[in-house]
């Protein structure tokens, strides 16, 4: 990484922390004026998600599927398309990977992990990539099908645990465990912190060396900067399109992979809390960085950490979270539209 490369990623950094302090001022407004102690319940908040090593352990916990959703928002952003079926994938992923779990019992872990993340891959990929051709060949718009996917996934998913793979004897849908061998191995007992946490940070780094060194990166990002000139130039935009919906959808399969074999050991219906679509904002506050997604769902990971502490103590609802995370993507849209209204100005000066 050279000078300017680093210089860039510093740049990037301070925005991602600027844009949340500006967050987190407002979200203390917004406690003042209701009668709370903003400076306390900001304090509960960070000691609860940094205040031991546990309590590290579970913000990286809570921040590794938002690695992976935040990288799948980032990769299809950068390329012109916006995505928002990753929390499908998530979904399709998770139940493909505790699929395997519980089926190939007799595996040993070292075929039977690996197995998992590659089912989950394949079939978060694969949920993404039909509404990249669609996008790629048709012009179908991406926002409508992938947000309509999102629905079908989970209800298709509810309804595999709920009756062709549903678990006698339970009131709550959810499928059978997945083998003991299947499990990641935890980084630090007794939080539930697995070596997919590691997966994540990997997988930031191979992104990031995507966007830079391969030819899909250099693709990706004329098509979504420039796509007029994509199409002269005789790049194929429509299959940069495709890979990279694939790639984003494969990272939401993965994510789905962590949390069966890392935290719930099963496919439970509707376990997700919306981590796509907590993805999209971490995708946009780090500006379509890996590297800023990997610090962006950090950040993420000690305000959702906290906040059932903070909300216990302080008496603040945790709803301040989605408060927060609701005005980073306020300022955040913001910061693009004027950025686009600068480009169209100095455009037209020209």
């Amino acid at each position: 990484m050279n000078k300017d490369e680093l210089s860039n990623v510093g740049v990037g950094i301070l925005q991602v922390c600027l844009t949340l302090l500006v967050a987190l001022i407002m979200g203390a407004i917004v406690m003042e004026l209701s009668g709370k102690d903003s400076l306390g319940a900001y304090q509960v908040l960070f000691e609860s998600a940094l205040g031991s090593k546990t309590a590290i352990a579970n913000t990286l916990l809570a921040a590794t599927p938002l690695i992976f959703s935040g990288l799948g928002g980032a990769i299809a952003f950068r390329a012109g398309v916006f995505n928002v079926g990753v929390e499908g994938a998530i979904y399709v992923g998770a139940f493909g990977a505790a699929w395997v779990g519980f089926t190939f019992l007799g595996l040993p872990g070292a075929v039977l992990i690996p197995l998992g993340f590659l089912m989950a891959a394949v079939v978060g990929g694969i949920w993404c990539y039909f509404p990249g051709l669609l996008k790629a060949r048709l012009n179908v718009n991406e926002i409508v099908t992938t947000i309509m996917l999102n629905y079908v996934a989970i209800l298709l998913t509810s309804y595999l645990v709920n009756y062709p793979f549903r678990l006698p004897g339970l009131a709550n849908a959810m499928s059978a465990e997945v083998a003991p061998q299947a499990l990641l191995a935890r980084l630090a007992p007794p939080s539930q912190l697995s070596t997919g946490f590691i997966i994540a940070v990997i997988a930031a780094i191979v992104i990031a060396f995507l966007f830079k060194r391969l030819r899909l990166g250099f693709e990706l990002r004329t098509v979504g900067d420039n796509p007029m000139f994509a199409r002269w130039s005789g790049m194929p935009a429509a299959g940069v399109i495709e890979k990279v919906m694939f790639i984003s959808g494969l990272l939401g399969g993965l994510a789905g992979a962590v949390q069966v074999l890392g935290v719930n050991y099963r496919f439970v219906a509707n376990f997700s809390p919306g981590y796509g679509f907590t993805g999209i904002a971490i995708a946009l506050l780090a500006r379509n960085s890996p590297l800023g997604t990997l610090l962006a769902a950090l950040l993420f990971g000690i305000l959702r950490s906290g906040s059932s502490t903070m909300e216990i103590f302080t008496n603040v609802p945790r709803d301040l979270i989605t408060v927060l995370e609701a005005t980073v993507i306020l300022f955040v849209a913001l910061e693009f539209s004027l950025s686009r209204l600068r480009r169209k100005q100095n455009g037209s000066a020209d």
